[in-house]
């Protein structure tokens, strides 16, 4: 019996019918995507950057996201076992390479934020975690130690190992300890293609886990009359919440990430 909570949400009773039905119309993350490309100019982002140290563009978009879901908290919820679930606080996840070399490895972080922590402290923080996994030598993830174990098995006993974790998941009894660290149990999961010197792709959602928005960032660009901008694409579970909320949510995630300087007194229109 599906209860009322789970280790990373509570049943989101506050739906409207036609919502409730659409799990059963589209049961997978894959089979409910819509893709959305937002451009951003970055002309008072980018001295905002500069002022501080340590930071860079991709702190900026991280930060808008957390303050984003703080105000447009229905965006910050997930489809598990059929049913529509609110996350229990904002959880981002994001690539870093292990190290600055074309052939280091990524590796998946994720970390729990305030809704509505500075923008210094999320700098501070993404950085201790990212300079704490270097220095560990790029210690294994999560899922990199799941996949480990799962690689030993053989491939019927791999997809079965798979069904069977996404089956304890709808049900909502996979421990905190396997949710947590996991990244793909997240409110969002943030790439940086644009730090390896390539645009933004649309990136896929994963039927494990339960992370409904992926956010490709891409290189920074200049248009004819010399205006910084960079492109940010999205992969949304439409399941979630409708366009209308959805599109006010991303309207005001290019707001931060154009004039940062003034998130405080940013308000949805």
């Amino acid at each position: 019996m599906i209860g009322l909570t789970r280790p990373d949400g509570t049943l989101a009773l506050d739906v409207p019918g036609y919502r409730r039905f659409m799990p059963a119309l589209m049961p997978t993350r894959a089979g409910s995507t819509v893709f959305f490309e937002q451009r951003a100019r970055l002309d008072r982002t980018l001295p905002f950057v500069d002022d501080h140290e340590h930071a860079s563009l991709f702190h900026v978009v991280l930060w808008a996201f957390v303050r984003t879901l703080a105000e447009r908290p229905r965006l910050n919820r997930f489809v598990a076992g059929g049913r529509l679930w609110q996350r229990d606080g904002i959880w981002v996840s994001y690539t870093a390479k292990t190290a600055f070399d074309d052939d280091a490895p990524l590796v998946e972080l994720k970390r729990r934020f305030d809704g509505d922590v500075s923008f210094v402290d999320l700098v501070k923080l993404v950085s201790e975690d990212v300079d704490a996994m270097r220095a560990a030598g790029g210690t294994e993830s999560a899922t990199d130690r799941e996949l480990a174990l799962l690689l030993k098995l053989p491939h019927t006993l791999r997809r079965a190992a798979v069904l069977a974790v996404n089956r304890v998941d709808a049900l909502g009894l996979l421990p905190t300890s396997w949710v947590e660290p996991d990244p793909f149990f997240a409110s969002v999961f943030v790439t940086n293609l644009g730090s390896i010197g390539i645009d933004a792709a649309f990136h896929h959602l994963y039927d494990y886990g339960n992370v409904p928005i992926f956010c490709a960032i891409g290189r920074v660009a200049h248009d004819d009359h010399g205006v910084p901008w960079v492109t940010l694409r999205f992969t949304y579970d439409e399941r979630v919440e409708d366009g209308f909320y959805a599109a006010r949510a991303l309207e005001l995630l290019r707001r931060f990430v154009e004039d940062p300087g003034t998130v405080g007194r940013h308000e949805p229109s």
